[in-house]
């Protein structure tokens, strides 16, 4: 069982500079065709000052942070045993290639099902700019079997 004294612990931070090339590769990843996306003229028209980041593009840079797998590392959680369950976003205000996010999260809860034969891990995240300004908070759910 995973130890309920996670719960409020603080991860540590990431810090996710935001570029072009990594948008439009995420914007064609997802199959988005909207010009905003793909041209900065169109973005700009569309009154962003740059390409913006899609609405779950959060969600995979902070993947790409690390920072859930030194979480599961320092619970002692095996990767092996988790399923992605659940993703929610609360945008507050756009962010843009050329940003720098910084994701903070914690543990919000942990509880079980099935007598304990799946766990579940929610993680919040707040998402904030280079001004200090919330973007976006996220909550993560990870369904550990056991």
């Amino acid at each position: 069982m995973i130890e309920k004294s996670w719960i409020g612990r603080e991860l540590t931070p990431s810090v996710l500079e935001i570029e072009r090339g990594r948008l439009r590769s995420f914007a064609r990843a997802i199959g988005e065709t909207d010009p905003v996306y793909h041209d900065v003229s169109a973005a700009r028209a569309a009154g962003y000052a740059d390409l913006p980041v899609p609405p779950t593009f959060l969600f995979a840079a902070d993947l790409d942070s690390g920072a859930l797998d030194a979480m599961l590392a320092d619970m002692g959680i095996p990767i092996a045993r988790i399923l992605h369950g659940e993703q929610g976003f609360t945008h507050h205000r756009p962010a843009c290639a050329g940003d720098v996010l910084t994701v903070t999260s914690h543990i919000a809860d942990i509880y079980d099902k099935k007598n304990g034969a799946l766990e579940f891990v929610e993680k919040r995240s707040a998402a904030r700019n280079q001004h200090g300004e919330l973007v976006a908070e996220m909550r993560t759910v990870i369904v550990v079997r056991n």
